[in-house]
């Protein structure tokens, strides 16, 4: 699939290139295969960061005509190449939905006028697609909540959010990584890391892969959390296809 793209010079080193404004998986696809594509041409001197409907270029050149970059990456997508299909993972993430850590589940119970059971079945059904990593190093930023567990932010964003947090915000659901402010609706924690710096791959996921969430009950949290702090606790997943 083929998508019209928008070419902008973004500063005096990069390129912004952008596809319709719209939060979709063939999207993704194509972002990620011209990902692949460019990293595979221009092998030298270049970064390329991805969001929802963007690709970032960054050319680490001193001097870099940029014009001629345009051109060159109009080409590139232009071109019939075969791309090496990208290897996706499908991320099993425990979390403990007691509200002592879902502090806005009853909330969002209430709101949604159903029992906290269902909310917390609604959440675990669906596999979420990461679409790209931001605002926090290790935050998901993920895409497939179910449009029956939409809410608003907060009007007032908490100070402080507890590392782990599992939360909803608008149409997206995510996990903060580390204690951080947030106006996202807070429905439970996971004990895992999302990201460690002393770690050669820092974050374990990548944009276009998947995540399910797992209820596990306090016992459960703490035992993951223990083997999560001693480095030894195994995340589980399986080769996705999806």
């Amino acid at each position: 699939m083929s998508f019209k793209l928008t070419y902008k010079i973004y500063s005096e080193h990069s390129i912004l290139v952008e596809w319709k404004p719209v939060i979709d998986k063939d999207v993704l696809n194509d972002i990620l295969a011209f990902k692949t594509k460019i990293e595979a041409t221009i092998t030298t001197n270049v970064q390329v960061t991805t969001a929802y409907n963007s690709l970032l270029v960054i050319f680490n050149d001193f001097k870099v005509d940029l014009s001629t970059k345009v051109t060159l990456l109009k080409g590139l997508y232009a071109e019939v190449l075969t791309v090496a299909s990208v290897t996706k993972t499908l991320f099993k993430i425990p979390v403990c939905y007691d509200t002592d850590f879902g502090i806005d589940l009853e909330f969002v119970a209430q709101e949604k006028g159903v029992s906290i059971s269902e909310i917390i079945q609604q959440h675990t059904a669906p596999i979420y697609t990461v679409y790209f990593i931001g605002f926090l190093p290790g935050f998901l930023y993920l895409g497939g909540l179910p449009e029956d567990l939409a809410t608003p932010r907060k009007e007032t964003p908490r100070l402080k959010v507890t590392k782990g947090a599992v939360a909803i915000g608008g149409n997206q659901t995510g996990i903060y990584p580390v204690e951080s402010p947030g106006g996202w609706n807070i429905i439970g924690n996971s004990p895992l890391s999302f990201f460690d710096a002393s770690l050669t791959i820092p974050c374990f996921a990548k944009a276009g892969d998947a995540i399910q969430f797992y209820s596990v009950t306090k016992k459960e949290y703490n035992d993951i959390k223990t083997l999560v702090e001693a480095k030894v606790y195994q995340i589980k997943s399986e080769v996705y296809n999806g």
